[in-house]
């Protein structure tokens, strides 16, 4: 079930909602006021949509952030990041589109008038209207408030027309409410069902993918979209203990040549790791690490052949990560997502690149523990967990735009628990957009690579004869919404891999006809 349909299914259990919407309508277009309305109370929840299209969007959109933390409007929560065709005047570059909400104790106006100075300051001038602008800040909702002045109107009165603007205002919510404020949101729709029914009316998530409007994800100064195809993690282990290959490519000479095979193998990323995380493992220190790490880091980036792919380092310290993305690497993969290392979430925030958040419970040493076994319902307990290590990170500054998550097969999971990830996928997308639809919508990376509960279920006690497996384990992934897979093998998993794309765009051409 995609999320578009579970968000259906979940309007459909909302009829008390929907007349409480009503009611609200009602009431607030009532008590509000025509005239100008300052509100000087406690802190509200607002929410901001962002656009850009002249020089670089993406940090125009870093320093406009960064500007609203600094006066007052503290982010709480990043929509999805949209690559849009212009509208209205189409002669210009497409735009970037996204949205925050925050909570401010600054009024209405006041809040206007900082916005309108972030944006002089960063060099938007009064031009074509509609026209280029290196930022654009619009306040879609002040807390419960209808606003009407000479130069203000929330809602904003545009909404409701634009696709640019409703996608990222979508993503904002959870398919259920999570508080009065983002119900009264909903209130303000133009239809009984809300957000949600205005958003369908208009085409809903069938108009993500196409020309005019990409769901995308910033990476090596490209915009990814990830819908079009599943992209392929190759494993590099340059430690002598991990378990599939552990000791093979501790040498620089050792490691490029894998490295090359598994490029030459067709695959999109090269995931670096220099300390095992098997079960049981042992820590070793950041120096350790670094000195495994960094000497194979800058002898594959200074490959030829690696020209145009991304490099992830595997760690789960800041100051690995941090060392790693200063000699070039691309995304940081953190089997702990921030746990392990209480300076992580903020390093990566100044780092701003994409981070893998991964579902761990305990550590390595005692992730396996009979304590960190327990699930009443795996799915739903991995969708609570991870999605509080991400809002965690959307605090910290890490935008939901650059997110990827990973349900951690193998890592404080027994077989059972695997298998049901592995079946599970789109009920943890719907679990977690039930508190966030921007998180539901990031990429999955999933890595079930020769990993022991396969080889439990095959009788395959090396893990080098759990290739097989793998690739069915893959192909269940791939085909459940996974949208990067971790492997040791590339090239038999490329294939597998190839099949269920082909398969899923014949699906998809069966839903459009």
């Amino acid at each position: 079930m995609n999320t578009l349909k579970q968000l259906l299914h979940t309007k459909h259990c909302f009829s008390g909602f929907t007349k409480y919407c009503r009611a609200l309508r009602a009431s607030y277009i009532h008590s509000a006021p025509d005239a100008s309305v300052e509100v000087h109370s406690p802190q509200q929840e607002v929410a901001i949509a962002l656009g850009s299209n002249v020089g670089d969007r993406l940090h125009n959109f870093n320093e406009a952030l960064e500007l609203m933390n600094k006066a007052g409007i503290c982010i709480t929560r990043h929509a999805c990041l949209y690559e849009t065709a212009p509208a209205y005047v189409t002669d210009q570059p497409h735009f970037l589109n996204s949205a925050v909400r925050a909570v401010t104790k600054l009024g209405p106006h006041e809040l206007l008038g900082v916005l309108k100075k972030i944006e002089k300051d960063m060099g938007r001038t009064d031009g074509i209207r509609y026209g280029p602008r290196p930022i654009d800040l619009d306040i879609l909702f002040y807390g419960k408030f209808k606003v009407h002045s000479d130069i203000l109107t929330i809602p904003h009165e545009r909404i409701w027309e634009r696709p640019f603007v409703m996608a990222p205002l979508m993503d904002l919510l959870g398919s259920a409410a999570d508080c009065d404020t983002v119900t009264g949101w909903h209130s303000f729709s133009l239809h009984s069902g809300g957000i949600f029914e205005s958003w369908d009316k208009m085409g809903g998530e069938s108009l993500i993918g196409k020309e005019g409007m990409k769901r995308v994800l910033p990476i090596e100064n490209e915009l990814w979209d990830w819908s079009q195809r599943t992209s392929v993690m190759g494993i590099l282990n340059v430690t002598p203990d991990s378990f599939s290959d552990g000791g093979k490519f501790l040498s620089v000479e050792a490691a490029v040549s894998q490295a090359r095979l598994m490029i030459s193998e067709g695959t999109d990323m090269i995931d670096i790791g220099a300390q095992s995380t098997r079960p049981t493992a042992s820590r070793i220190s950041v120096e350790e690490e670094l000195d495994r790490l960094i000497p194979v880091l800058e002898a594959v980036i200074g490959m030829p052949e690696a020209e145009g792919k991304l490099i992830s380092v595997d760690t789960f310290y800041s100051e690995v990560a941090s060392e790693a993305v200063s000699k070039g690497a691309h995304l940081v993969n953190d089997i702990s997502a921030g746990q392990l290392d209480s300076n992580m979430l903020r390093v990566v925030a100044g780092l701003k690149v994409p981070y893998v958040a991964m579902h761990m419970r305990g550590n390595p040493s005692t992730m396996q523990n009979s304590e960190n076994l327990q699930y009443d319902d795996v799915c739903k307990q991995i969708a609570s967990e991870l999605y509080s290590r991400v809002k965690d990170a959307e605090l910290a500054g890490i935008p939901a735009w650059r997110i990827i998550i990973d349900p951690g097969i193998g890592f404080s999971k027994k077989t059972e628990h695997n298998l049901d990830i592995l079946m599970g996928l789109p009920n943890i997308r719907a679990d977690i957009a039930r508190k966030s639809l921007a998180v539901s919508h990031a990429p999955i990376l999933i890595g079930p690579s020769r990993k022991r509960f396969l080889g439990d279920i095959c009788y395959r006690t090396a893990a080098e004869e759990r290739d097989p497996a793998t690739i069915a384990s893959v192909t269940a992934s791939v085909l459940g919404g996974a949208n990067i897979v971790r492997v040791h093998n590339v090239r038999d998993n490329l294939d597998a891999v190839k099949v269920c794309d082909a398969m899923l765009k014949q699906r998809r051409s069966y839903i459009i006809t």
